[in-house]
C-alpha cells in the first residue's frame, strides 16, 4: 500500500504491469469466447440466446464491481487522504458507467425473445437503471467542480450515499416479485448452472474482471499525468503573473 501511495512509484508498476495484463486478458477473453460459442450447448429452452449470458452476466458484476471500488476509493478520500484514492474514483466511473450500459442493453437484448419484451419495469432493472444513473451523476460533478480537491470530495459523498443500491441489486431477486431469474452462481445450494455452460462464463468474467483492471490501470495513469500537466501549467501562470508583478 505504501508503494501505491506514491504517484511516482505507483506509474513504474503500471508500466511494468500493463503488458503483462494485456497479454493474459487478450488470452482469457479469446479462450473465453471460444468456449462461449463453439463448445458451451445451446440451452434447452432458450436456444441460441443463452450465449448472450457470456457477456451480460460479466457485465452486470463488473458494474457493481466499478462502483464498489469507488465506494472504497471514496472512503480513501475522505477518511485517510489517500492521494491516489480521488485518481481511482474517478477514472473507474467511466468504466463502471460503460459495463453498466452493456449489461441494460445485452440484457434487453436477452429480455426480448424470453419475456417477448426488451424493458420491464422490475426491480433488478430498474435497480441497474439507478446504477447507470449515479454513474452518470459522479461522471458530471467530477466535470462540473473545476478543483480536483473539492470535486474529489463532493464525488465521495454522492458515492457513499448511492452505495445502498448494490444490495438493493444483488437481493432484488430475492426481496420482489420480478421477471429476472434468481441467483445461479453464488448461491447457498451451489450453482445452478451446468459444467458445460459455468466453466466458459466463469472464464469470460475472469477475462472482463481483467480488462476491467487493465483499463482502470491506464486511465489512473492517464490522470496522473493529466493533474501533473495542470499542476504545471498553472505553475508556470503563477510565475508569470510574479514576474509581471
Amino acid at each position: 500500500m505504501v508503494s501505491f501511495a506514491n504517484p511516482t512509484r505507483f506509474l513504474s508498476l503500471v508500466d511494468r504491469a500493463v503488458p503483462w495484463l494485456t497479454a493474459l486478458t487478450v488470452t482469457l477473453l479469446g479462450f473465453g469466447l471460444y468456449l462461449a460459442f463453439f463448445v458451451a450447448p445451446p440451452d434447452y429452452q432458450q436456444g441460441e440466446t443463452v450465449r448472450i449470458m457470456f457477456v451480460h452476466v460479466p457485465a452486470a458484476w463488473l458494474a457493481m464491481f466499478g462502483y464498489m471500488l469507488i465506494a472504497v476509493a471514496s472512503l480513501g478520500t475522505l477518511i485517510w487522504r489517500h492521494p491516489l484514492a480521488d485518481v481511482a474514483a474517478k477514472t473507474a466511473a467511466p468504466i463502471g458507467a460503460t459495463f453498466t450500459f452493456i449489461a441494460l442493453v445485452t440484457g434487453s437484448l436477452w429480455g426480448k425473445p424470453m419475456w417477448g419484451t426488451y424493458w420491464v419495469w422490475d426491480a433488478r432493472l430498474t435497480s441497474m437503471l439507478v446504477l447507470f444513473l449515479l454513474y452518470l451523476g459522479l461522471i458530471t460533478l467530477w466535470q462540473a467542480i473545476e478543483e480536483p480537491g473539492r470535486a474529489g470530495r463532493a464525488a465521495a459523498i454522492l458515492a457513499l450515499v448511492g452505495v445502498i443500491n448494490i444490495p438493493i441489486i444483488k437481493f432484488s431477486v430475492d426481496w420482489w416479485n420480478t421477471l429476472h431469474q434468481p441467483a445461479s452462481i453464488i448461491r447457498l445450494g451451489g450453482p445452478s448452472i451446468d459444467l458445460s455452460m459455468l466453466a466458459p462464463l466463469l472464464v469470460m468474467m475472469a477475462g472482463f474482471t481483467l480488462l476491467f483492471v487493465l483499463l482502470h490501470l491506464m486511465a489512473m495513469r492517464a490522470e496522473i499525468l493529466r493533474r501533473r500537466v495542470r499542476a504545471m501549467q498553472q505553475s508556470q501562470v503563477e510565475h508569470a503573473a510574479l514576474v509581471e508583478a
